[in-house]
């Protein structure tokens, strides 16, 4: 298979799917992306992106119109197929891989001899292995003539672009040759190193990596609820004690949102509850801090009502999951702001700001200054870079929950 002569089809357009299938795109190998929403489809056709990530709009507008990158909602024939749709979880946090498999099921007609099958999605160990018995039951001549493999991706929202090309990437097939061929296809795009390996490591590895990330930020935000406690400023804590030459500890935050990092330890602790420990007390720790910054909220503004006898406003700045992006999968700074909005007993009015998105359909998104002019309080749930340039107002309370003043 002569890959810069290879046709791509490319399962699911969103956070990461886009960028991959635009940057494979502008190695001039033809690809069809593909997904099941009609409005995502048509903006890329239209040249356009439908997700907030720096240097994507042109990347796509230039592929689009050298006719390298075309949308579509159904697959067709083509030389390596590539899935990367969602894997939430379901129940008690069990791994639901029915994206991955349903993929898996709309390519099985257009599958042939020597095709390259990959998934990128997010999943648990086996995941490869089980979708390889779907495609061979449906196709059972297919046997040992095309070639699985697992790669999972390892990006930054916000630096999306650079990473994609720039991180270096493991890639496991079912077998050596799935391995090797699933090598060659990364090799035209990615310009780091890849190391080979086999699909079951492979996705282990992915799990790993954010179950690592999971664990380091739960001890941070497990000692900011030590110091609030003890009376301790954390954020000089941390920078005293990061002075270490063997300590570097994480800044905490509202909580761990994300389709990674708030999901992907869950799959392993679904496989193996006996063993994984340290990642469930992880995974508890980061979604109890949320609960626990509402709590703060309330406080002060009952410690408000009761000083100045009357209801505070109060200012909910950030929404996403992170800083300086527009993605709110599984945000902890939603998650609280949706509470309080809701909670009517509170009896205040909210400002609410997000920076990085326009419109929000649940709540007026009112500009991030005015907001912090108008509120006696002001909560800062996520450290937007927009938020750090705020001349402090030492008449307003602030509640800093992400380190915007630190």
């Amino acid at each position: 298979m002569n890959i810069k002569k290879s046709k791509v089809v490319f399962l699911g357009l969103g956070y990461i799917g886009l960028p991959t299938a635009a940057l494979i795109a502008k190695n001039n190998i033809n690809v069809i992306g593909v997904d099941i929403n009609e409005k995502v489809v048509e903006t890329i056709n239209q040249g356009k992106i439908h997700i907030v990530e720096p240097d994507l709009d042109g990347l796509v507008k230039h592929v689009v119109e050298n006719g390298m990158l075309r949308a579509q909602k159904e697959p067709e024939p083509a030389d390596v197929f590539v899935i990367a749709v969602p894997t939430p979880f379901k129940g008690d946090h069990e791994p639901d891989i029915s994206f991955v498999e349903n993929a898996t099921q709309s390519v099985i007609p257009y599958l042939k001899e020597g095709n390259l099958f990959i998934i990128e999605s997010t999943s648990p160990v086996g995941t490869t292995e089980k979708m390889a018995e779907i495609i061979y039951h449906e196709r059972p001549e297919l046997k040992g003539k095309i070639y699985i493999a697992y790669c999972p991706e390892r990006v930054l929202p916000g630096n999306v672009i650079y990473e994609l090309e720039n991180n270096d990437r493991v890639i496991g097939g079912i077998d050596e040759v799935s391995t090797v061929k699933a090598t060659e296809f990364y090799g035209t795009f990615v310009k780091s190193n890849l190391h080979p390996t086999n699909a079951r490591t492979a996705e282990m590895c992915k799990l790993t990596e954010n179950s690592f990330r999971d664990v380091n930020i739960a001890f941070a935000n497990e000692l900011s609820l030590i110091c609030h406690k003890a009376g301790i400023n954390v954020w000089e804590l941390i920078k005293l004690a990061n002075m270490h030459p063997r300590v570097n500890i994480l800044w905490p935050g509202t909580g761990v949102g994300g389709h990674c990092i708030a999901i992907d330890p869950w799959f392993i602790v679904s496989d193996f509850p006996n063993e994984a420990k340290i990642i469930r007390i992880a995974r508890e720790i980061n979604n109890y801090k949320p609960l626990w910054v509402i709590e703060q909220i309330k406080k002060a503004i009952n410690e408000f009502s009761n000083k100045y006898n009357k209801r505070p406003y109060v200012a909910l700045m950030g929404l996403a999951f992170k800083p300086d992006i527009d993605d709110l999968r599984e945000s902890p700074a939603l998650e609280v702001v949706e509470h309080l909005v809701n909670d009517k007993s509170l009896a205040v009015n909210f400002f609410i700001n997000e920076p990085n998105v326009e419109h929000y359909k649940e709540y007026n998104n009112v500009d991030y200054l005015e907001a912090y002019k108008k509120a006696d309080i002001v909560v800062f749930l996520v450290a937007h870079k927009q938020y750090k340039l705020i001349e402090k107002d030492l008449s307003k309370i602030e509640l800093d929950f992400c380190g915007v003043r630190k």
